[in-house]
């Protein structure tokens, strides 16, 4: 009854934060931090101590579940380098050298179980960084960086803090053994959370009842992390490579029912936990301090040790950064040399009659290849990152839920185990208070653009008119098969272009300001127009791969298709003709 009554009061919490939080223009986890910190000093609140398990093995999972099938697979894989530098290289380095701050610091430390503390504070959180980002409006590459690197730093952390306390424990034979561990877990949980994709999306497919659907995708973050976690690989990163694969089968494997109902419900999901960890790191605060020991380490000392490993976190990851940022522009100069080559290949293919099936097929492979390069080519221009977005990457790594929660998961006879977690505690409330405070005024000082709402208004439009093209092309050859017996009628087949006609036409208008509406179908009609929606959403996935339109652009068409298609069909039972 009384966890009842504090769950209900938590909702009630973040439900009133991210209201107001929407008025006073700051981000909902700043202000959900402090107000944890505030409620903790009141009279009557008990003491928190949330066990580490419960969010490491019960929240993050369906939280990084909820951020990666929404992670465009394309954008993904355009930015894979970038993102493997910050969420792997970045994340060892970072916690070697603050290992190394903290061994020179607390004397009774060991310097495994100093890197340990140190992989702890490394790893950007995927939450803090995301839902801070997105509500100010980052340039899309910005926010891909910051969500693809808060979803894989969190796995390379994890394993590198269990790596290092085994190593602290003498349990490892050789720094060799700890590596061998590292590339083990990882490679591992990417095959566990393939399989785990797969199968999910398979059986998910066969279903027809969304509520079913929906159901069973509560399971699936689940699915892949208990298999990972029990043979020694990370199960955080089994979950996002099941999330992503998920994400990318969505649009050919499940029904708009399923589609739509899935975005609404992990929204809500992720929308509850991501705000409720934040309250809770807050909550925690007096735990944390009265459990700290004076007699061995005092609890300012504590905190201006967490300050000093903050400035260092800073610094580190600006000394990274730059040299990525000067390296994606070099990137940038190889892909168009790599597409030029490209497009060289194929001329020789269009200016040579092709003589067999075989260069039939290579000709097709180096047209799909060319089309891709050139996509990709054509999106790293626009989302060009330079030194203002170099700037405000590195002021974003903000740290957040697991910094706390692994470093509760610390062994209790770890020498100086109450101060380390203030420590982590003091690293990811700064961070959060300081650099998400702030980074909205870093944002308009250094006037980097976010996404251009009319522009994306334009995109739309064109990739409507573009898949609609396709969709013609089936309606035609539908009428035109139908038997001479019973021919369809010319003035259903008009009705079903116009309404093609004006989705598209409604989305020019909104780039001019104005709306319209699409007319509502009969069944024939409606048959006729599932025909159409269904090659329209063809096209959309050969556009999809190859890149040509940006991801959110795609996302959106997604929706209307999904929209009109669950519009469209029959309801059983219902009696809607």
């Amino acid at each position: 009854m009384e966890l009842g009554i504090y769950g209900v009061i938590a909702v009630a919490v973040i439900v009133g934060v991210a209201a107001f939080s929407k008025k006073l223009g700051v981000a909902a986890p700043i202000i959900l931090v402090l107000v944890g910190v505030g409620l903790s000093y009141l009279p009557g609140v008990p003491d928190i101590e949330v066990p580490h398990e419960i969010i490491l093995d019960g929240l993050l999972p369906p939280i990084l579940y909820a951020a990666a099938i929404s992670v465009p697979i394309v954008d993904f894989r355009r930015n894979l380098a970038p993102i493997a530098s910050l969420s792997v290289v970045l994340v060892v380095v970072t916690a070697f050298a603050t290992g190394f701050l903290l061994y020179t610091m607390l004397p009774d430390l060991n310097f495994a179980a100093a890197v340990a503390l140190g992989a702890i504070i490394s790893p950007p959180d995927a939450v803090a960084a995301t839902s801070i980002g997105r509500r100010l409006g980052l340039p899309p590459r910005l926010l891909t960086l910051l969500e693809g690197e808060g979803l894989v730093n969190d796995a390379t952390a994890l394993v590198l803090l269990r790596s290092a306390v085994a190593a602290a424990a003498g349990a490892l034979a050789s720094p060799w053994a700890g590596v061998l561990d590292f590339f083990y877990a990882v490679v591992v949980a990417v095959l566990i959370g393939l399989a785990a994709g797969f199968v999910t999306v398979f059986v998910r497919s066969k279903l027809n009842d969304s509520v079913l659907d929906t159901a069973l995708s509560l399971a699936v973050p689940f699915v892949a992390f208990m298999p990972a976690e029990a043979v020694g690989a990370s199960g955080i990163l089994a979950v996002v490579v099941a999330g992503l694969y998920t994400g990318h089968a969505s649009p050919m494997k499940f029904s708009p029912q399923s589609r739509i109902s899935d975005r609404i419900n992990w929204r809500t999901i992720q929308f509850l936990l991501e705000n409720g960890v934040f309250l809770l790191i807050g909550l925690e605060i007096r735990t944390l301090i009265d459990d700290v020991d004076p007699s061995v380490l005092g609890v300012w000392t504590s905190v201006g040790i967490g300050l000093v490993a903050t400035l260092a976190l800073m610094a580190i990851r600006y000394l990274w950064i730059g040299p990525l940022v000067y390296g994606l522009a070099r990137r940038e100069r190889r892909h168009e040399k790599s597409t030029y080559r490209a497009l060289l290949a194929l001329y020789y293919f269009r200016s040579h009659p092709v003589a067999n099936p075989r260069q039939a097929r290579v000709r097709d492979r180096l047209e799909r290849d060319y089309e891709r390069r050139r996509a990709d080519l054509e999106q790293l221009r626009q989302d060009r990152i330079d030194w203002r977005g170099g700037i405000v990457l590195g002021w974003a790594g903000m740290r957040g839920v697991v910094t706390l929660a692994a470093a509760q998961s610390l062994p209790n006879d770890t020498p100086y185990r109450p101060q380390l977690i203030l420590i982590a505690f003091t690293v990811a409330v700064v961070s959060i208070v300081i650099q998400g405070g702030t980074l909205p005024w870093l944002i308009r000082l250094l006037r980097v653009e976010g996404i251009d709402a009319d522009e994306d208004r334009r995109e739309l439009a064109t990739l409507l008119e573009t898949i609609s093209s396709a969709g013609m092309e089936a309606l035609d050859e539908r009428a035109t098969e139908a038997p001479e017996t019973d021919p369809v009628d010319p003035d259903v087949i008009e009705r079903v272009r116009q309404s093609s006609f004006l989705r598209t036409e409604a989305a020019w208008e909104r780039t001019r300001g104005s709306r319209s509406t699409d007319e509502k179908p009969h069944q024939l009609f409606r048959e006729l127009r599932l025909v159409v929606v269904a090659a329209e959403r063809e096209r959309l996935l050969e556009l999809r791969a190859q890149g040509t339109f940006p991801s959110r652009v795609l996302a959106e068409a997604q929706a209307l298709l999904d929209l009109e298609e669950t519009r469209l069909r029959r309801r059983p039972g219902t009696g809607d003709h």
